[in-house]
């Protein structure tokens, strides 16, 4: 489990969906959520590079960690949120981007984000809330690496990049329409 939050009510939550640079930059954008960074989790290898990564070899696929306030923000919104931003149906791939280091995954932190997760997504398949099953992977968070500083804050150091435009900022726009309720004022 991670520890050393400085804020006594703070909470972590690990969400892999997809590219990092994307989840990062959608989840920074809520309120009571103090920080978001990039990393990796869930696979076989200490202190990843991306090249490990990226090289889907090392079993680790690119997450975000998320600080929080639960008085702010509950888990529950940050699932829904998770669950309309990127498509938990397709396995290892999100969009263009292929392969296991992209899979969908919520690494829990206690049994109660857990139960959550499993009970969302079992409402979300028996609504039919997608037109194929969910194949996002619920598991324990063991280690989480974070990633190398460039990779960090992506989004906003980078808003004019041909990714940042043709495929963040679509992202962010949908998740704005969606969530205005819940965004950063």
């Amino acid at each position: 489990m991670i520890a050393s939050i400085t804020n006594s009510k703070a909470e972590i939550a690990v969400f892999g969906g997809g590219c990092f640079w994307c989840t990062e930059a959608v989840f920074s954008a809520l309120n009571g959520v103090s920080k978001v960074e990039s990393g990796y989790s869930g696979g076989s290898i200490d202190k990843p590079t991306y090249q490990d990564v990226s090289s889907g070899q090392s079993g680790h696929a690119e997450v975000i960690k998320i600080t929080y306030d639960p008085q702010i923000i509950t888990f529950q919104e940050l699932l829904e949120v998770f669950f309309l931003t990127h498509d938990p149906t397709t396995l290892n791939r999100q969009g263009a981007d292929v392969g296991t280091q992209y899979r969908s995954a919520i690494f829990y932190t206690n049994p109660d984000q857990k139960q959550l997760a499993l009970k969302v997504i079992q409402k979300l398949n028996e609504e039919k809330a997608y037109p194929h099953p969910i194949v996002t992977e619920v598991s324990e968070l063991k280690k989480y690496f974070p990633a190398e500083a460039y990779h960090q804050n992506y989004f906003d150091r980078n808003e004019n990049q041909p990714y940042c435009k043709f495929v963040i900022q679509p992202k962010m726009e949908k998740f704005e329409k969606s969530f205005k309720h819940l965004i950063k004022k």
